[in-house]
Parts: C-alpha cells; sequence; structure tokens
C-alpha cells in the first residue's frame, strides 16, 4: 500500500479501538482492488466525540466505522441518518457525501448475511434473543420482518418493552419474556449479550436446554464457551465472526460503490484471531 496526497482515508473510531480487525480486512480489500484508499484505526474519547466527527468532515475523510461506545452518541453530530439506522438507535458507518455526513447501520444486515451462508433461513422459525441492548436491536430489526415468533429477554425489563414496542411497530410476531423457559421452543436462539468475552463470564443461559435440531448464534466473533457448550450438545452453531465480516463488506460497499473480495477480506479476518 502506498499513501500520497491523493489517498482516500476511511477508519474506525471507539474507545478503546487498538484490538479492531477492521483495518486488515479492509486495507487489505483495498489493496487488492488497487483502490488508493487506506483504513485507520482511531482512538476517540467520548468526550472528544463532537470535535472528532467535525475534524472527518474538515479532513475530508471518505467515510469511518463507529464502535463502542459511540454507536448511539454520534448520531445527534450527523446531518442525515438512514431510516433503519434511525430504527435501531444506533450508526456504525458513516459516509462523507460532498460534506454531508450520512449515518448508517449495518449491523442488522450483516449478521442476516451471515445466516444465509450458513444455509440458515429465519422465515417463519421460532427465534429467542438474549439482550436487549443496540446489538439486538440491529438484528431483531430484520429478524421481526421473518420470524413466526420473536422472543426477546433482557435484565432491564423497561429496556426489553421499549425495544418490544417498537419492534411491534413492524411485526406482532414480538414477546418479551421474564424466563428463559422458551428457549425449548425456539429453532435459533442468539447471545447479543457481552457475555462469553471472557472465559471466566457465566452462560447466558444453561445448554442443558437445548436440542440438537437448534441452531445457536452468539455475536462475539470466536468461540464462546456458551458456542462449545452447544455444540456438545449437537446443535448448529455460528459465531459472530460471519456478521463481522458482512457488516464491514455492506460498509465497503456504501463508501465505495464496489463489491469488496469478500473471501480475501474474510481470510484476514480469520488470521487476525
Amino acid at each position: 500500500m502506498r499513501i500520497n496526497a491523493s489517498t482516500k482515508i476511511t477508519g474506525i473510531i471507539g474507545w478503546p479501538v487498538e484490538h479492531s480487525k477492521s483495518p486488515l480486512m479492509h486495507n487489505a480489500a483495498f489493496d487488492a482492488l488497487g483502490l488508493n484508499f487506506c483504513y485507520i484505526a482511531m482512538p476517540v474519547k467520548p468526550e472528544a466525540l463532537e470535535e472528532a466527527i467535525k475534524g472527518i468532515k474538515a479532513l475530508n475523510f471518505l467515510g469511518i466505522n463507529v464502535t463502542i461506545p459511540h454507536k448511539e452518541t454520534v448520531m445527534k453530530y450527523l446531518d442525515r441518518i438512514d431510516e433503519e439506522a434511525r430504527f435501531i438507535g444506533a450508526v456504525n458507518t458513516i459516509k462523507n457525501e460532498d460534506g454531508m455526513l450520512v449515518g448508517y447501520n449495518t449491523d442488522g444486515r450483516g449478521f442476516m448475511e451471515s445466516l444465509t451462508e450458513e444455509g440458515i433461513d429465519t422465515t417463519g422459525k421460532n427465534v429467542f434473543i438474549v439482550g436487549v441492548g443496540g446489538a439486538a436491536r440491529a438484528v431483531s430489526y430484520y429478524l421481526c420482518q421473518k420470524a413466526a415468533r420473536l422472543w426477546l429477554h433482557g435484565r432491564n425489563m423497561q429496556k426489553a418493552t421499549a425495544l418490544a414496542n417498537d419492534l411491534k411497530k413492524i411485526s406482532s410476531c414480538v414477546a418479551v419474556t421474564e424466563t428463559k423457559d422458551n428457549i425449548q421452543f425456539a429453532d435459533i436462539i442468539i447471545n447479543a449479550t457481552p457475555l462469553g468475552m471472557k472465559d471466566t463470564d457465566p452462560l447466558p443461559f444453561d445448554p442443558e436446554r437445548l436440542r440438537k435440531d437448534q441452531v445457536v448464534c452468539d455475536l462475539i466473533y470466536w468461540e464462546t464457551p456458551l458456542l462449545r457448550a452447544a455444540r456438545q450438545q449437537g446443535c448448529k452453531t455460528i459465531d459472530g465472526l460471519g456478521m463481522l465480516l458482512w457488516q464491514g463488506v455492506l460498509a465497503f460497499k456504501i463508501w465505495t460503490g464496489i463489491k469488496p473480495p469478500i473471501e480475501l477480506m474474510r481470510e484476514h479476518l480469520k488470521k487476525s484471531l
């Protein structure tokens, strides 16, 4: 990769952000396509977010990704927000369109693409989601449009109810459950909590409840203790690496209008893990 005065800059902001795998896959794609772009990770403290977003525009960046803890807060500093991102209440991709910063969310679509390539069709299925935060909002936005039943379970019942009420504007299939009993009736179970980031974390639910014909997904992008336990029960398991890949693919298309080399991006992600 050669950096010169014509190089277009993209990147990711977060706090912290040093762990991000996105620079590896995006720079590999730019290089493979011969695009004079580069992608960098930029740590931005919460109190500096507004200044950072002004800088994106002032420095004429092509666009950026946004990660924790800025996905929600960043919305108030943008010129326009895509309808999907507004519903989800979070932005993970920003494009600089001739000085206008437009916010998008590619997480939900990325998750659905990851299911499709694993041969999973959610149409008419019963889905149980553990967690009601930003990740759950992103994936449930799409799932509720196809599922026969979508159960939401979270520790914060007020937050769970608010999410369910929003989703009911799209589909009547959504319900909040205070217990995890309905896991036994689900075709697809999704962990959308941070539990599993560390091996010492408790499991988000008891894997003894699982049947071997169920699909268990974890949005964390490596094999968590939950996925290992689910696989031992005979379940099909899917980690969050595919979602990470596809949300990046979609962001790449938003910035460039070009389909990136997906398998090359996947290869670099796997190597980084």
